[in-house]
């Protein structure tokens, strides 16, 4: 399935291989704002500083099949701030293709 696929790409800061899960059409919705934004939308440079500059911990799949991933992870961001991380991702055609996350602040002391 695309989880351990998504890991291998991020974990070795692989933006082609990261691309390569989600559709043409794949959509990401902000938890923050719900802000949506589209693949094409995606700046490489900043994608692979993300990559570089956001920790993800003790990652888990909660379910995965062909039409939906469900994981979790607690996300260090470059600031400093920690969140945990839900992300639902509907999937079509074997690849990702509407994503949206829900994150809880962490105190980080």
């Amino acid at each position: 399935m695309l989880y351990d696929k998504l890991n291998e790409a991020w974990d070795n800061q692989d933006t082609d291989a990261f691309m390569a899960l989600h559709r043409k059409d794949y959509q990401f919705t902000f938890h923050s704002d719900g802000r949506v934004m589209k693949k094409n939308d995606w700046d490489m440079g900043q994608l692979k500083s993300f990559m570089q500059n956001i920790k993800m911990e003790h990652g888990r799949c909660v379910y995965e099949n062909e039409d939906i991933l469900v994981r979790h992870n607690i996300v260090t961001f470059a600031s400093g701030d920690k969140e945990a991380v839900m992300t639902v991702t509907l999937k079509k055609d074997g690849l990702f293709w509407r994503q949206e996350t829900g994150a809880t602040p962490l105190s980080t002391g």
